[in-house]
């Protein structure tokens, strides 16, 4: 049984992970944010008194089938209400600001260092949302998440050789995406 440190010291270890791969899922933060923090209460409501090892498998596959709910609602609540918003141009795209770096004190170099990172994560992060739903998964899980083949399989609800043909098929297309556009490894 997890004691309430342990628990509480997995779901700290296990938080921005989750978020970063809810927001490859979902792409909207908000709603990122609601599916980790769903997903820690139900494993700690439900599961709070299982061993601590069980407990990684337990919170991905929650994490996956409650990403799952947050999409079938999605698509129950669009095909009964249009948003207002969706009607116009919504060009929401965050903006370099200088400002925060002469706040900061950095030098010219660094901040066109800087920048040229931020870019490329932004490259990267942009074809991992563009791969296929089960690609990005089996992708995030295998080298975000640091789950071996067989855990992988287990919180998608597959096979281990489907795990490896979704990463590799990843991999290949990440890799093809990035040349493309000037970043190798």
């Amino acid at each position: 049984m997890a004691s309430d440190k342990e628990l509480s010291d997995f779901l700290a270890s296990v938080e921005k992970r989750a978020f970063k791969r809810s927001l490859y899922h979902v792409r909207d933060e908000e709603a990122a944010l609601d599916i980790v923090q769903d997903s820690m209460m139900k494993l700690a409501e439900n599961y709070g008194d299982k061993p601590i090892n069980e407990l990684p498998m337990l919170f991905q596959r929650i994490l996956s089938n409650t990403t799952l709910d947050w999409f079938r609602r999605r698509k129950t609540r669009s095909s009964l209400f249009l948003n207002f918003s969706d009607i116009g141009n919504s060009n929401d795209s965050e903006d370099f600001d200088v400002l925060e770096i002469l706040e900061t004190g950095e030098s010219a170099q660094s901040a066109q260092d800087l920048f040229s990172r931020t870019q490329t994560v932004q490259e990267i992060e942009s074809a991992i949302q563009d791969l296929p739903g089960r690609q990005r998964e089996a992708f995030l899980l295998r080298y975000w998440a640091e789950l071996d083949v067989a855990e992988t399989a287990a919180a998608m609800g597959c096979s281990e050789g489907s795990v490896k043909t979704h990463c590799s098929r990843a991999i290949q297309a990440l890799s093809k995406a990035l040349i493309a556009k000037g970043i190798r490894p």
